[in-house]
């Protein structure tokens, strides 16, 4: 159940501002909520069903100690990620033949290949092991993150700044990271000179990839 709650609440962090997310935004002014839930639904089962097998698979053929330092610096990189956000590109405007229910599930399957979500999907799978668990909380975060986006979209627009999303969700994963990092590195790693250089190489990491985000928000405030 820990991991069902974990796999969970990632992915609806990941979720937040991503691309998915704002494709069900898209797509529910052309489709009633239920059909694009439904659509999500069965994109986010075939699609994280391929993530839980290919990190479950990675997880039988690598060292864990190896898997959770990998795991860590993806939690890492997925908060530097989120922070900088995601851009919808044309997805919700693709004019297609089929029914509401499969031209959602279509779109979602092929927006969710490579994207984050599915990634996380991966990285949480290599490093557990329950497959079936994993499956159901990152396919119930889906589900929850994008009705967020579908029902709640406009009033976080008007109410609170997206900034402010993703800053927060950035700010959890790179919590995760550490904390996974710190259980899977020997300890002779963790003293006070190393965990100095580690927030100074974190600080520099988000200066040099996200500096325009940090601008750009202090100068709408």
């Amino acid at each position: 159940m820990t991991v069902f709650i974990k796999s969970l609440l990632l992915v609806v962090v990941a979720e937040m501002g991503d691309k998915t997310q704002l494709l069900a935004m898209a797509m529910a002014s052309k489709y009633k909520a239920k059909q694009v839930l439904i659509g999500v639904l069965v994109a986010t089962i075939l699609n994280h069903s391929l993530a839980v097998a290919a990190g479950s698979y990675l997880s039988s053929v690598i060292p864990m100690n190896v898997v959770k330092i990998v795991a860590a610096v993806s939690f890492l990189i997925f908060g530097l990620w989120t922070i900088r956000g995601d851009k919808l590109n044309g997805e919700g405007n693709k004019k297609v033949r089929f029914g509401p229910i499969v031209t959602v599930a279509i779109a979602f399957f092929l927006a969710e290949m490579g994207d984050k979500t599915q990634l996380m999907t991966i990285t949480i799978a290599a490093e557990n092991h329950r497959p079936l668990f994993i499956l159901m909380g990152t396919t119930v975060g889906m589900l929850v993150a994008d009705s967020i986006g579908i029902l709640g979209g406009a009033w976080m627009c008007k109410h609170i700044p997206e900034a402010y999303i993703k800053w927060i969700a950035g700010i959890v994963f790179m919590f995760f990271g550490t904390i996974t990092l710190h259980g899977a590195v020997p300890a002779y790693i963790l003293n006070p000179l190393y965990l100095v250089l580690y927030f100074a190489v974190l600080g520099v990491l988000i200066y040099l990839f996200i500096w325009s985000k940090i601008c750009l928000f202090w100068s709408s405030m």
